[in-house]
């Protein structure tokens, strides 16, 4: 009841104003239309942008006499006062090195400027977008300051800031008008493979760091924001047409298509709808590193060799056991495991290039209808739906072709100047997506089974010894004959074993990805400053309730969905203290409260302090707490990955996964069973490191084993502290920053080995069990109690050189304070370069019409540390540009543009297939 009271009151509130209209156009000091620049009421949440020829309609609650600022960036912002309702006004603005006036709101949910934000923002708008040189706006996020990118396949990039960086990113969160942008399956964004068309795209704004105080748990690292246009605002048709190349090596040069189109129309004052459309075609980056990842250089000479990008090679044995069993079952004489040494050796694995064409495509669409009921009023009534589907690669501790998959949203929103209210839901169904690994794996089984090419392997081998072959010659003739029969890609044996595999879910048989879950989201917010004169005060709240129907292939939802909820409330206060002068003192707090129903609550405060020496200097201070809830992967995760099961660790989950197990013979003449069932549970009750067992392994010395019993995850904490400046100094603008974070349980996945048979620590039937190969590998979702800290800082400079040539640079500095030799199994996934460089110059006017931009970015080595592989990543220099032109009378922009122009191909992640170099041309209209 209090709810519906509370909503009716927002209501009755909204209601109690009249509706003014402003209509005008924005030019530049020559008369030239300026599209894309911003025009808000002052203080307030409320305005609106130009079209393509600088036309703008402003409808608003307000009464006049108010201020309009307008802003764009390139260009000094100015003020307008509208003094009557249907008032018509010409707006001109002077070019300028004043990004800085550039209005943000997602720093406080309120808008201000990037000058006088309480935190680091980073922001694009239409003029960025134009003028990327990137193929397309989300790729060219990663030439902002601080902003990592790291490229898992054409359509697939994932977005990082501060380290902590992995493409299965929970700790970057991506909102698209509001809407969450993950995917209910994976718990993180998938880049924009079914994201937003770039003629939709308004804004994109960028928070660094910890934003838990407004944004809940999952803003734990940084937030990107993506806003669309207003049908009420941009009318008319857009359409983007981009047609260019790939060029790899390893799969040479390749078409690439990007079409977009835009219609929107205001049918009147009240009523306006939306339609969009994209598509992307390509040929993915592939990968075919033949690298073992066990002995790194290695080749398949290793025994037990295991490709970086190669599948069914992660299946092995110790061919000693496997002596021993022939032995027991009659098929090798008495004593002949004497002649079998002591060595795991590993099947014949199949290439990545084999078990996937490497398609990349994304089709998306979305609409919008929005209702504006009463003429005095900017309360808007709004449905937004959206759907999509693709392919692509993904990596987690598998590499995965994600092909047909599927997702959707539609949203129900009010809102007005002052508050919104706004519920949706977003589902996913992975369509024919399969898992490479296993599908490399079951191949192998379909035409041999394990035991079997095992057996023939220790066979042969034993055969060979006898009739004098060394032991070099005796493995190669064991492989030799363990591999007969085999499927040989391209024949038809070959596909339909392949076929067979990526339609089956059951990961014994086959490699099929299979999910259908979702999330159901509201959020709101309430504005309280046209109430209250002495500050701004916002509430405001969210819930969130998730349901996992992934069949038992993800998670271990064999017997149903699992479902569970969080909810949580903010309130935030700022008031500006005005000095002497252009001086005022701009102070925010702000403090949330989130709960989720399987942990206790928590509280996120947030303080932040903005001193204005003058228009041209600023310097900005925060400190925050900030956490995240563990993912639902760390949860309730049941998954086979090959070398090791991924277990997740809530409590109704650690007896959910069970499978049962072959005992070996040496365990079998222990008193030990033939089989035994051993639950997830295992991993977290009765377990060793999995440094300590490799230790044995080397050392044979059972002190080595160290007892892990990793403890039960729970959610991560963060405290953070910034430091900025932001300012002019004649035409340089400086804006730096420097922040320091203690994370305090940290969560991370830790390695460990459970014995089939006795208790880890008894010193006894536990290291036997081990030493018989009686045990298995299960990645654990825990905190960490070591010291996590991480620190850094970035500088941006700006500036106009040489009349009107815009020149800008940024460093980035990232660094991780962890001792690492101290806590081996402890994987944090930092993966960030300690040393970015950023470098762009160009001039949108370098004569009438014509313009360019040239971006170098350099990143320095850093080790990449995932599930699926650890590895160096070696430095890189990239160097992208464009070229474009305007034909006013067609409302056209022509672009031709290139990326990685030096040819030389470089990798961002562990196991990725080179990024080689993009050529396009590509025609915009009316956008």
């Amino acid at each position: 009841m209090r709810a519906i009271l509370f909503l009716a009151l927002l209501l009755a509130t909204s209601f109690g104003f009249s509706q003014t209209t402003v209509n005008g156009k924005v030019v530049d000091q020559n008369s030239q239309p300026v599209p894309g620049a911003n025009i808000v009421i002052e203080g307030k949440a409320i305005g609106t942008t130009t079209d393509f020829d600088g036309n703008f309609s402003l409808e608003t609650s307000e009464t006049p006499p108010f201020q309009l600022r307008i802003t764009s960036i390139g260009y000094s912002d100015t003020t307008e006062e509208v003094t009557s309702n249907n008032q018509t006004l010409t707006i001109v603005i002077d070019e300028s090195q004043t990004f800085l006036d550039e209005v943000v709101i997602s720093a406080s949910r309120t808008p201000e400027r990037i000058f006088e934000s309480p935190v680091t923002v980073e922001r694009i708008g239409l003029s960025e977008v134009k003028n990327t040189t990137a193929a397309d706006f989300y790729g060219g996020l990663e030439n902002l300051k601080g902003v990592d990118v790291n490229t898992n396949s054409l359509t697939f990039k994932s977005v990082n800031t501060r380290g902590f960086a992995s493409f299965a990113n929970t700790r970057f969160m991506q909102l698209v008008d509001g809407m969450d942008n993950s995917t209910p399956a994976l718990n993180f964004p998938i880049g924009n493979l079914v994201g937003m068309v770039e003629t939709d795209v308004l804004s994109v704004e960028l928070l660094p760091g910890a934003s838990s105080a407004l944004y809940g748990a999952n803003a734990f690292n940084g937030i990107l924001f993506m806003r669309s246009k207003n049908p009420f605002d941009y009318e008319g048709i857009s359409v983007s047409i981009k047609r260019g190349i790939t060029s790899q090596e390893a799969a040479g040069d390749n078409s690439y298509t990007d079409f977009g189109i835009r219609a929107a129309y205001k049918f009147s004052n009240k009523f306006a709808g939306k339609v969009n459309f994209g598509y992307l075609k390509g040929t993915d980056w592939a990968a075919n590193n033949q690298d073992d990842k066990i002995t790194p250089g290695g080749t398949r000479d290793n025994l037990n060799y295991d490709g970086v990008n190669v599948y069914g090679d992660e299946v092995s044995t110790n061919i000693k056991e496997v002596a021993l069993t022939l032995e027991g079952l009659g098929v090798l004489p008495s004593g002949a495991n004497a002649l079998v040494p002591s060595e795991v050796v590993s099947r014949t694995g199949y290439s990545e290039g084999d078990l996937t064409n490497y398609n990349a495509e994304s089709i998306k669409a979305d609409w919008g209808l929005y209702y504006r009921p009463i003429e005095g009023k900017s309360l808007e009534l709004s449905y937004v739906g959206k759907v999509g589907t693709g392919n692509t690669i993904y990596q987690g501790t598998n590499r995965y072709n994600i092909k047909g998959f599927f997702q959707e949203q539609h949203k129900l929103e009010i809102r007005n100047d002052n508050f919104f209210v706004r519920g949706y839901v977003v589902g996913d169904k992975s369509g024919d997506s399969y898992d490479m690994v296993f599908t490399g794996i079951n191949i192998n089984r379909a035409w041999k089974d394990d035991n079997t090419w095992f057996g023939e392997y220790a066979g042969t081998y034993v055969q060979a010894t006898l009739g004098g072959a060394t032991d070099e010659q005796a493995h190669a003739a064991a492989r030799a004959q363990a591999e007969s029969g085999r499927y040989l890609p391209g024949s038809p044996e070959f596909q339909a074993a392949f076929n067979r595999s990526v339609a089956d879910p059951d990961l014994s048989t086959g490699s099929k990805f299979q999910d259908a879950s979702k999330y159901y989201h509201a959020d709101g917010n309430y504005n309280f400053s046209h109430l209250i004169d002495w500050a701004e005060i916002q509430v405001g709240g969210s819930f969130r309730e998730y349901d996992l129907n992934s069949s038992g292939t993800i998670y271990t939802d064999f017997d149903g969905p699992i479902g569970y909820s969080e909810f949580g409330i903010y309130s935030q206060v700022q008031k500006t203290l005005p000095f002497e002068g252009d001086k005022s003192l701009k102070l925010t707090g702000s403090i949330r409260y989130d709960k989720s129903e399987l942990f206790d609550g928590f509280f996120s405060p947030r303080l932040s302090a903005g001193y204005t020496l003058n228009r041209n200097h600023n310097i900005r201070a925060s400190a925050q707490t900030g956490f995240r809830n563990p993912t639902t992967q760390d949860l309730f995760i049941g998954l086979n990955a090959g070398r090791a099961i991924l277990v997740g660790s809530a409590e109704s989950n650690l007896d959910r996964y069970s499978r049962e197990y072959q005992v070996s013979a040496s365990g079998q003449g222990l008193g030990q069973p033939s089989e035994i069932t051993q639950t997830g549970a295992a991993a977290y009750s009765n377990s060793y490191s999995a440094a300590s067992v490799t230790q044995l392994g080397q050392t044979g010395n059972p002190a080595d084993l160290e007892v892990a019993n990793p403890d039960l995850v729970k959610p991560e904490k963060v405290t953070s502290f910034e430091i900025g400046y932001r300012g002019k100094i004649d035409k340089l603008v400086i804006d730096f920053s420097t922040y320091y974070n203690s994370y305090e349980d940290f969560i991370s996945q830790e390695v460990v080995v459970s014995p089939f048979y006795g208790e880890a620590g008894d010193g006894a039937l536990s290291v036997a069990s081990i030493a018989n190969g009686d045990f298995q590998a299960y990645s654990t979702y825990t905190n960490t109690e070591a010291n996590v800290n991480s620190y850094g800082a970035s500088l941006g400079l700006n500036m106009k050189v040489f009349g009107n040539f815009n020149l800008g640079g940024s460093y980035t500095f990232t660094k991780l304070d962890f001792d690492r030799d101290a806590n081996p199994d402890v994987m944090l996934n930092f993966n960030t370069p300690e040393h970015k460089f950023k470098a762009s110059f160009g001039n949108e006017q370098l004569f009438e019409n014509f313009g360019f931009n040239v971006s170098y970015r350099f990143s320095d080595d850093y080790f990449w540390e995932a599930t699926f592989g650890n590895g160096v990543i070696p430095e890189f220099h990239v160097v992208d540009a464009q070229i474009n032109y305007n034909v006013p009378s067609i409302k056209s922009s022509f672009k031709l543009g290139g990326t990685n122009l030096t040819g030389k191909e470089y990798y961002t992640a562990f196991g990725t297939g080179n990024i080689g170099s993009m050529y396009y041309l590509s025609w915009t209209i009316n956008n």
